[in-house]
C-alpha cells in the first residue's frame, strides 16, 4: 500500500486550504483533550480536599482560590465550556473533513472515469462492464476515505504524545505502564492486516460478482422474461450473494476475535496503572485527582485502541478497494497515440488498408492481409458470409483495435501517427443496433456535435426522415425516450442514429448493416435518408442484403478473413465468384422458404391422422 498512499496526494493539492483547516481544527481538538480532565483534577483536590491550587491557576483565578463555592462554579463553568467546545469543533471538523473527502472522491473517481473511456474496445471486451461500474462507484471512494481516515490516527498521536508527557511529569512509572501495550498492540495489527487482505479481496470480488448479476439480468430483460428464467436469475444472484454473505461473517469473526484480544490487552494495561497508581497515592506519590488524570487519558487513548478491529479492518477495506481502483486506472490502453501525435483538421476521405491483419485474443486469422483503395467520396460496401471479418475490418478504422501488422492511411497519414481526437472527429458510424442514451430525443441527435443550434438539430432530423414522427411526439424534440430508446420502435431509433451522423457531418462513414433488422418500409425512409447522408462522403456499408449495395462504387468481398474479390457489382456477377453465389441464394430464397413453411404446415397436419 506504500506505492498507493504517496499517489493520493496530488488529489488533496487543490484543496490544501480545507487541509489546513482540518490540521488546525485537529489540533486544537487534542489540546481540548489534554484540557479536559483538568477541571475534575481540580474539582477533587482543590475544591473536596484541601491541596493548593498550581500557581499559575492561582494568578489566574486569584481571589476565587480562597472562596471553594466560587472555585467549585469556576470549576464546573470551565468543565461545560470545554465540553460545548469540544463538540462545537466537532461539528465543523466534520463539515471541513467531510467537503475534503468528497472533493478528492468526486477527482479520484472522474480520472478513474476518464481513464476507462479511453481503455480500448479490446480491454472493455475482456472485463465485465459491472466490475467496471463497480469499481468506479465504489471502490474509487476508498481515496477520500482513507486520506481522511489518516486524521484521527494523526490526532490520537498527538494525544498519545501530549498524554505521555504530562503523565510522565505526574508519575513517570505510570507514564511508562501506561505505554507497554503499544508495542504488543503494533505487532498485532500489521499480523491482523496482512492476513485479513486476502479475505477482503475474495468478498470484494464475490460483491462484484452480485452486481454483475444484476446488470446482465436487467440488461437482457426480455431475453428473461420471455424464456421465464427469472427464478434462475434469482437462483444465480441468491447464490453469489451467499457466498459474499459468508466469506463477510467470517472477516465479521475475525475483527471480533481481535478485538476480543485488543480489549485484553487494554484492560490489562488499566489494571496496571490503576494499581500502581492508587498504590503510589496511598503512599502520597500523587493526588487522588492527578491519578484521575492519568486514568482519564488512558481511557481516552485506550477507548480507541478497543474498537482497533474493526478500525484496521475499516482501513484495510480501503486500502483493498484502493488496490482495484488503482488496477484500473494503472492498466495501460491497448491503443495509444503516438508522442507526438498530428492533427488532422479536416479529412478529404481517402482511405487505404495495407496488408492489414488482426486477430481478437485467443483467436487466430480473424483478417488476413486485408489490402484496397478507397477514393474520397466513393461507396465502398462489405460482404460476405457471417463471421468473414466484415464489422472487425471496419471498427479498424477508427481504432477501436489496432492491425496486428500492416497500416491504414487516412490522406495519406498512418491513421496511428494521428491524434485520436481529430482521427475520430472525421468519422461517423452507424450502427446495425442502434445505439442512444436515456434522455431526450434533441439531446440525442445533438450528441453528434453538441454545440449545435436547435434549428441545425432539426435539420438533422429532416435529412434522416425523422422530423414527422417526432413532431408527433406529445413533447416532441423534447420527448424522453427511456433506456437505450426503449420508447421508441426501431426504425425510429436508427433515424435518430442517422440524424446523429448527419449532424456530425464527418467525411468518412462507415454504416455497420442499419437497415438489417427494419421492416421493408421503413428500410425504404432509411435508405432515403443514407442516399443523403452519403453524398459527398466516403463511405464504408457493411450489408447482407446485396440490393442495397448494386450502386455500390466499388464492393469487398470478404471470406474467413480474407479479401476474395473485388469490384463493381456488374464486375463481380460476371466473374462468378463468391459474390455471385452470395447473390443467386439472396434472389432465390424467398420462394423455397415459402414452399418448405408450407410443407411443414401440411406435415403438421397429416401427423394426427
Amino acid at each position: 500500500m506504500r506505492r498507493y498512499v504517496p499517489r493520493l496526494l496530488p488529489y488533496v493539492r487543490p484543496y490544501w486550504r480545507l487541509l489546513v483547516w482540518s490540521s488546525v481544527l485537529m489540533a486544537i481538538a487534542s489540546f481540548i483533550g489534554l484540557l479536559s480532565p483538568w477541571p475534575l483534577k481540580i474539582l477533587v483536590d482543590n475544591v473536596i480536599g484541601s491541596a493548593p491550587l498550581p500557581q499559575f491557576i492561582n494568578t489566574v483565578v486569584s481571589g476565587a482560590s480562597h472562596e471553594k463555592s466560587l472555585l467549585l462554579i469556576l470549576t464546573v463553568v470551565v468543565a461545560f465550556t470545554l465540553t460545548v467546545l469540544g463538540s462545537a469543533l466537532n461539528v465543523v471538523s466534520s463539515a471541513v473533513d467531510t467537503k475534503l473527502e468528497q472533493q478528492v472522491i468526486v477527482d479520484f473517481r472522474s480520472d478513474l472515469f476518464r481513464h476507462t473511456e479511453q481503455l480500448s474496445v479490446a480491454y472493455r471486451d475482456q472485463v465485465s462492464l459491472a466490475r467496471l461500474m463497480y469499481g468506479i462507484n465504489f471502490e474509487a471512494a476508498a481515496a477520500g476515505s482513507l486520506i481522511m481516515a489518516f486524521q484521527p490516527l494523526v490526532q490520537a498521536a498527538l494525544t498519545i504524545l501530549g498524554m505521555a508527557w504530562i503523565s510522565f511529569r505526574i508519575d513517570p512509572l505510570l507514564a511508562l505502564l501506561s505505554i507497554t501495550i503499544v508495542p504488543f498492540l503494533y505487532w498485532s495489527i500489521a499480523h491482523y492486516a496482512t492476513r485479513i487482505q486476502p479475505h477482503l479481496l475474495e468478498v470484494k470480488g464475490l460483491e462484484a460478482d452480485c452486481i454483475s448479476i444484476v446488470h446482465g439480468a436487467l440488461s437482457m430483460l426480455p431475453v428473461v422474461t420471455v424464456f421465464q428464467r427469472e427464478d434462475h436469475e434469482l437462483a444465480k444472484f441468491r447464490f453469489r450473494s451467499r457466498q459474499a454473505v459468508d466469506a463477510r461473517i467470517v472477516i465479521t469473526v475475525r475483527q471480533t476475535l481481535f478485538s476480543l484480544a485488543v480489549t485484553t490487552t487494554t484492560a490489562v494495561g488499566t489494571a496496571l496503572v490503576l494499581g500502581v497508581g492508587a498504590y503510589h497515592a496511598v503512599q502520597g506519590k500523587v493526588s487522588a485527582g492527578q491519578l484521575l488524570v492519568v486514568l482519564s487519558y488512558i481511557a481516552a487513548v485506550y477507548k480507541p485502541l478497543e474498537t482497533i478491529s474493526y478500525t484496521v479492518g475499516s482501513l484495510q477495506d480501503r486500502f483493498v478497494g484502493l488496490r482495484m481502483a488503482f488496477h484500473v486506472l494503472d492498466t495501460e490502453p491497448l491503443v495509444r497515440e503516438a508522442s507526438e501525435p498530428t492533427d488532422l483538421i479536416s479529412a478529404a476521405g481517402r482511405v487505404q488498408f495495407e496488408h492489414v491483419s488482426f486477430a481478437y485474443q485467443g483467436r487466430e486469422g480473424t483478417l488476413t492481409d486485408i489490402s484496397f483503395h478507397a477514393a474520397a467520396g466513393q461507396v465502398v460496401a462489405i460482404v460476405g458470409p457471417t463471421g468473414a471479418g466484415k464489422t472487425t475490418l471496419m471498427n479498424l478504422v477508427p481504432r477501436f483495435y489496432d492491425p496486428a501488422s500492416g497500416r491504414i492511411l487516412i490522406d495519406g497519414h498512418d491513421i496511428r501517427t494521428l491524434s485520436l481526437k481529430s482521427l475520430r472527429r472525421q468519422i461517423s458510424f452507424v450502427t446495425q443496433e442502434p445505439l442512444l442514451m436515456s434522455g431526450t430525443i434533441e439531446k440525442n441527435i445533438r450528441y453528434g456535435r453538441l454545440d449545435a443550434t436547435r434549428d441545425e438539430v432539426i435539420a438533422a432530423a429532416e435529412a434522416a426522415n425523422a422530423h414527422d414522427f417526432i413532431v408527433r411526439l406529445d413533447k416532441a424534440y423534447e420527448a424522453e425516450i427511456g433506456e437505450h430508446g426503449v420508447r421508441l420502435s426501431g426504425g425510429e431509433r436508427q433515424r435518430l442514429c442517422i440524424a446523429r451522423a448527419f449532424l456530425k457531418n464527418a467525411p468518412i462513414l462507415i454504416l455497420d448493416e442499419p437497415t438489417s433488422s427494419i421492416d421493408s418500409r421503413t428500410e425504404a425512409a432509411i435508405l432515403d435518408a443514407l442516399d443523403q447522408l452519403m453524398l459527398g462522403r466516403t463511405t464504408f456499408m457493411i450489408a447482407h442484403r446485396l440490393s442495397t449495395i448494386r450502386h455500390a462504387d466499388l464492393i469487398v468481398t470478404l471470406d474467413k478473413g480474407r479479401v476474395v474479390e473485388c469490384g463493381t457489382h456488374e464486375q463481380l456477377i460476371a466473374r462468378g465468384g463468391l459474390y455471385k453465389n452470395l447473390h443467386d441464394v439472396q434472389s432465390s430464397q424467398r420462394e423455397p422458404r415459402v414452399k418448405r413453411r408450407a410443407t411443414s404446415r401440411l406435415d403438421s397436419r397429416e401427423v394426427p391422422a
